[in-house]
């Protein structure tokens, strides 16, 4: 949390931007492999875990077969809540927006946290 004990401000719409901005840095070589996947912005996690940035619903790409065919599309969501009360400057909120953004995608791909910790993504 900030060091003055209050929470960054940052209207919705200026942080589905930053999401935004954090999905189009991602080297497009990896986006094209991507599929049936959304991403999703919300204002705050399920109540059992408040302090959640990011989740990841799905199947990832490497546990998908044969039988994975009209499916609903893979869930990314970001949490603005708890992204803002960790951050103390806009540039923090970028930063951990777009980390929070690799992460998610990484599952995406059918990485566990264990690698993305060891990767500096935790």
């Amino acid at each position: 949390m900030p060091d003055n004990g209050r929470v960054l401000e940052m209207t919705r719409e200026e942080f589905e931007e930053l999401v935004a901005e954090a999905l189009d840095r991602i080297p497009p070589e990896l986006t094209r492999l991507m599929d049936n996947v959304a991403v999703f912005v919300e204002d705050e996690p399920p109540a059992d875990d408040p302090e959640l940035l990011g989740l990841y619903e799905g199947t990832p790409l490497t546990d998908r077969g044969e039988w994975y065919a009209g499916v609903l599309p893979d869930r990314i969501t970001i949490f603005r809540g708890p992204t803002l009360r960790l951050c103390a400057s806009r540039e923090e909120v970028v930063a951990e927006a777009e980390v929070t953004v690799v992460h998610e995608i990484a599952h995406h791909f059918g990485i566990d946290d264990a690698r993305l910790h060891a990767l500096g993504y935790g």
